[in-house]
């Protein structure tokens, strides 16, 4: 019986948070009444057996938790006395059916709201969308427990306080907030492809969070960037195994064996992509995971198409103009078209001085001058992108290529 409320428990427990959320208005109630009813589940199923939806039995007896646990609040605190109220004067049948399909979508976008800070944001959807501990989610960032909890309690605060609504945006303002929604879900993507700090250069536990969260929003809101951004996920994450050796050391694109991609994900990705441009009604996302796809269509480093690729970069760049698409524009420029021409675009953009601080950008002057034979301007290059990186598998990788300069 154990094994049977663990198996609901792994499949439906953020489904029930997000309704219980939903039914009694706080993030503290319901994460409480959430583990009393599976709590009574393991008290009353060996008895009573497993009922036939135990999804709304737990959801039911978790609301009934919650309403218990404010009684004993008011007591305290009278101010809550008319929350209590009105959810005993509730019909228990409506208020648990109702609007049940949306739960998870509202709970996403309140995680995601606009008024919270970035890093709460993301902090919040791991915890309470993905059900990742406060451990887990500041070991993966490299964070205080202490301080992470801190940050989930603030922006908790922030979303009773400031009266966020629990609910899904209105259709003029979809637009704008799934962007939000976006933008976490392929920040925890990134941490988990490729870590920003620490010794290893994955996080298979957050990119598999942030692909398991793109197919649920998906799956509720199926617009065609959110199939862009899925698309992208899988067509990178595809190449996990082939990234790094046994000893956990970076293997560069160039030099990766594609016959450890995972072709099954990259046909999902595909199918994804060509539904996204289908719509013409795609975004940034979307056209990284073209550029992705070309990568992965190619058999072999050589037979790339750069040209392509860097076309994709440029109409990329006038979409979401940003300094890392041009630079990595100017990489495959650098490819396409010479090392030379590839070269002075990267001098350009650092001369700007927005990337003076990012380690991938003056890694890439390096390489592209180590390949030209300017070894002087390559070892300054490499020692200070070695400067600015934390990660390990990276620290290595630059300082393999200063040994042999030096050698």
């Amino acid at each position: 019986m154990r094994e049977a409320v663990d198996a609901v428990y792994r499949s439906e427990s953020r489904r029930i948070l997000a309704t219980l959320i939903r039914l009694l208005g706080d993030f503290d109630l319901a994460e409480e009444a959430l583990q009393d009813a599976f709590a009574s589940a393991l008290e009353q199923w060996p008895k009573d057996g497993v009922p036939s939806n135990p999804r709304a039995w737990l959801v039911s007896t978790g609301r009934f938790k919650g309403i218990d646990a404010l009684r004993r609040r008011v007591r305290l605190d009278h101010s809550m006395e008319a929350i209590a109220q009105r959810l005993d004067t509730e019909s228990p049948e409506f208020v648990v059916e109702e609007g049940v399909a949306d739960d998870d979508l509202r709970l996403i976008f309140t995680c995601c709201h606009p008024a919270l800070s970035p890093d709460a944001r993301v902090a919040l959807t791991l915890r309470e969308v993905c059900g990742l501990t406060t451990e887990e989610i500041a070991r993966a960032f490299l964070t205080a427990p202490s301080t992470l909890a801190q940050r989930i309690v603030r922006a908790k605060t922030k979303i009773r306080d400031a009266g966020i609504p629990y609910q899904v945006p209105s259709a003029q303002d979809i637009p704008e907030r799934l962007d939000t929604v976006l933008q976490v879900v392929y920040l925890v993507f990134n941490e988990g492809y490729a870590a920003s700090t620490g010794e290893s250069l994955t996080r298979s536990d957050l990119s598999g969070e942030a692909i398991r969260l793109g197919k649920l929003l998906l799956g509720l809101l199926p617009a065609p960037e959110v199939a862009g951004l899925l698309a992208l996920m899988l067509i990178q994450e595809s190449r996990r195994e082939a990234r790094s050796t046994a000893q956990g050391d970076l293997i560069l694109l160039e030099h990766q064996d594609r016959s450890l991609w995972n072709r099954e994900m990259i046909g999902e990705g595909e199918a994804l992509l060509q539904r996204a441009l289908l719509s013409r009604r795609f975004g940034p996302y979307t056209l990284q995971a073209a550029i992705a796809a070309v990568h992965a269509e190619a058999p072999s480093a050589a037979a790339t198409d750069w040209v392509q690729i860097a076309g994709l970069y440029g109409v990329l760049a006038r979409m979401n103009p940003s300094p890392i698409v041009e630079l990595n524009r100017a990489v495959a420029i650098a490819m396409a078209e010479g090392l030379e021409a590839g070269l002075a675009l990267v001098e350009e953009i650092l001369a700007q001085g927005d990337l003076e601080d990012y380690g991938l950008a003056h890694a890439a002057k390096a390489e592209l001058c180590r390949r030209l034979g300017r070894l002087d301007e390559a070892r300054a290059s490499f020692e200070r992108a070695l400067a600015l990186t934390q990660q390990g598998p990276e620290r290595r990788h630059l300082e393999n290529r200063l040994h042999e300069l030096n050698a």
